[in-house]
């Protein structure tokens, strides 16, 4: 049997650890019948990966193709899911894993942004000329992750109409969502939308509602919106099935060009302790052969111990 292993990213906020079983359960209702579907959490809820795998072979799955809910590539991606792979590789010697991507820079995940501005009341082909739109991303200690999200900004500036589309995150890293609308004012703004790059609800979607509450007040003569996130989109169904059918098929390709795993960091990992710190690129090896190619990527994976 084979089966799919989806994992959310898990929140402190119940709602959005909901939100994630009923839209994954949603999504099932129309795949084959034949493939087990299963839902796991990195932190704040459970089962957890291990568990969720467990499930899964328990099930009496062969093959298990892990594919994250995730948005871009960073740290949980790059380092824990795969740490998790490589202890349920030992442990399950006979079950074949498969590693899938986030949904990363996608033309569906740019439509799915587009959508949620027109929601919002905006035209996209003629905005007002002071409109400002700000692209709003959790914000990591991840260079490859903070640096997609300003591509993803860049891609919508090119197919909409607006003048200033700039890039904020919502902590960690600068610039952070004060910066971002200050910077939007100074650009000349009367009218900030606040366009969040986030999955489903949680505790950081909340604070983000009492903070365009709060700028309301503050800037009494400029407008501010807060467009809706990604949430049920149909379009975020077709991007996580074309995720599981590149699993399923094994043809995942892995970007590993600009992430900052791929050089210094294996020297500073004790590989006998790879469960706390692993990294599915296999970098140590990458650059004498194909390092994109996920048939080489799933050899090495257990390997950097």
């Amino acid at each position: 049997m084979k089966s799919v292993l989806f994992v959310g990213h898990g929140s402190r906020d119940p709602e959005g650890n909901d939100q994630i079983r009923e839209f994954i359960s949603t999504m099932k209702h129309d795949w084959d019948a034949s493939i087990l579907v299963e839902t796991c959490f990195l932190e704040f809820e459970r089962p957890n990966v291990s568990q969720g795998i467990d499930t899964c072979v328990a099930k009496g799955a062969q093959d298990v193709v892990v594919i994250p809910i995730m948005l871009l590539p960073a740290g949980h991606s790059k380092i824990h899911i795969p740490a998790a792979i490589d202890e349920a590789k030992e442990k399950y010697p006979h079950v074949n894993f498969v590693y899938g991507r986030p949904i990363g820079v996608h033309e569906e995940a740019l439509e799915i942004l587009k959508t949620r501005l027109q929601e919002s009341g905006e035209n996209l082909e003629t905005p007002a000329e002071d409109t400002a739109v700000i692209v709003l991303g959790r914000g990591g200690s991840d260079p490859d992750a903070n640096s997609d999200l300003y591509k993803i900004t860049r891609l919508l500036w090119e197919k909409t109409n607006y003048k200033i589309v700039e890039t904020s995150f919502m902590g960690v890293t600068a610039p952070l969502i004060d910066e971002g609308v200050e910077r939007c004012l100074k650009l000349g703004a009367k009218k900030v939308v606040i366009l969040p790059y986030f999955l489903f609800t949680g505790v950081l979607i909340k604070r983000l509602e009492e903070m365009v509450k709060q700028y309301k007040m503050q800037h009494e003569n400029i407008e501010f919106k807060l467009a809706g996130y990604f949430g049920f989109h149909p379009k975020l169904q077709t991007i996580l099935k074309e995720r599981a059918e590149e699993g399923l098929e094994g043809e995942v390709k892995m970007n590993c060009d600009t992430c900052q795993y791929r050089l210094g960091i294996m020297e500073h990992i004790d590989h006998h302790h790879h469960h706390d710190h692993d990294h599915d690129h296999g970098h140590h090896h990458h650059d004498h052969h194909h390092g994109h190619d996920h048939d080489y990527h799933e050899d090495k994976v257990g390997e950097l111990k």
